[in-house]
């Protein structure tokens, strides 16, 4: 299983840019449940906690696809290190606001500053595109290590940020992001010799990506997925609490990702006849039925056995629609295209944990665990009633790859094609 992992890593700078990725995607799953801890601890309200959360995620997914096009037309290192500047100073400020006990417009301005980020993920896997251009199915076991890793950073982040913030200082949990931030995006940006190179802008560089069709189907189906996750974090924060065992939110939220971590790795060793759209249907439709069971267990172990089954869901589902936009986006602008669906996610994951909030207030964390239910549906019905669209833009992606082999001169707007590969 292991062996088309070694192959891709063996190639040069891809172990020491992967791993660089790693440590500086640590804070998307630490700052979100970091906020969470560290407010409703020092204000003792899971709805403002839901706020100041949103608030983070929503700057962060509101300037990441800008970051993400002038990455494109510039470089990864000349936009990246300003963008890791402010989001390093925007955290510091906010751990300074919550020891000062400040109020909470004070703490939602330290929040803004802390979500201008960009997306480390999108960096990572545009530089694997540029490495392996060419080999689709490299391509397919490198995207599905990367959802792996994914998955990696959300079994160490959270329980970390929930062991330090409950046992050492509310505030903790976001100090080991901050340092993530710093450490990791210097290294990864240090790496400049596999760096894509930028591409300059030229006239109105095409218009939204999202008018690009099956796109916007991508992002709303995103959208939904993001508030299953952000839900399910504030309401499992609560239901340990509500077991007197909230330290225990990490782990089982760590379990959750485990479970994801395990089926990228399966899936991603091996190649698929089946089209993208088709997987990522059947993905997104296994998800929201794992997590409609939430909402009826009754205990911390029953609840982490669930999550761990529903979480194998997860990583093939994100690796598809991943591999999705490599279909049907430029070339050019890949970043730009893998920022909109993480953007898409993290918006999601912001309204998702502002209502849970809410409703736990309210209700305790069986009202969390209802607006989970109900995000899973929304993305089920979504995507069930988009298959359509999905399929018209896969053919057309796979046909605009094929003229651009065509006429090799025109390789900006090539498009790789992830199904373009040998039967197994």
């Amino acid at each position: 299983m292991l062996g088309p992992y070694r192959e891709v890593l063996a190639r040069p700078g891809a172990l020491a840019f992967s791993a660089a990725g790693v440590v500086a995607r640590l804070p998307i799953s630490m700052v979100g449940i970091g906020i969470v801890l560290a407010v409703s601890s020092l204000y003792d309200s899971y709805a403002m906690a839901g706020r100041v959360s949103a608030v983070f995620v929503v700057a962060s997914s509101l300037t990441a696809p800008l970051i993400a096009r002038l990455v494109d037309r510039h470089g990864q290192a000349r936009v990246m290190r300003v963008a890791l500047a402010t989001c390093g100073t925007g955290l510091v400020g906010l751990i300074a606001a919550l020891l000062a006990h400040a109020p909470e417009p004070v703490l939602w301005a330290a929040a803004v500053v802390a979500g201008i980020s960009g997306q480390f993920g999108s960096l990572v896997r545009a530089r694997w595109s540029h490495l392996l251009q060419g080999d689709a199915k490299a391509l397919h076991t490198a995207y599905s290590l990367e959802a792996a890793l994914d998955e990696v950073v959300f079994i160490v982040g959270p329980a970390a940020a929930t062991i330090l913030a409950t046992g050492v200082t509310p505030t903790a949990g976001l100090v080991v992001p901050l340092v993530a931030t710093v450490i990791g995006g210097t290294w990864f940006l240090s790496q400049r010799r596999t760096e894509p190179p930028p591409v300059p802008h030229h006239g109105s560089g095409g218009g939204s990506l999202v008018a690009v069709p099956g796109m916007l189907v991508l992002v709303v189906v995103f959208l939904a997925m993001g508030a299953i996750f952000g839900a399910t974090d504030v309401a499992t924060v609560a239901f340990a609490e509500e077991a007197d065992r909230k330290s225990a939110a990490g782990l089982i939220l760590a379990v959750f990702a485990a479970g994801s971590m395990v089926s990228g790795l399966l899936y991603g060793a091996r190649h698929w006849v089946r089209p993208l759209w088709v997987r990522f249907g059947i993905g997104m439709v296994a998800l929201a039925a794992g997590v409609s069971l939430f909402v009826v267990v009754q205990s911390l172990w029953a609840l982490a056995a669930v999550m761990f089954v529903t979480g194998f869901a997860i990583a093939p589902t994100l690796i598809n629609g991943n591999g999705l936009v490599q279909e049907l986006v430029p070339a050019r602008r890949l970043t730009e295209g893998l920022t909109w669906v993480g953007t898409s996610l993290g918006v999601g994951v912001s309204i998702g944990s502002s209502i849970a909030g809410a409703r736990i207030d309210a209700e305790g964390s069986h009202g969390g665990f209802v607006v989970v239910v109900v995000a899973g549906a929304c993305a089920a019905v979504a995507t069930v009633a988009s298959l359509r669209t999905l399929r018209a833009a896969h053919h057309a992606g796979l046909a605009a790859a094929k003229d651009a082999e065509a006429a090799p001169g025109d390789v900006e707007d090539a498009r790789p094609g992830p199904e373009d590969e040998p039967r197994p």
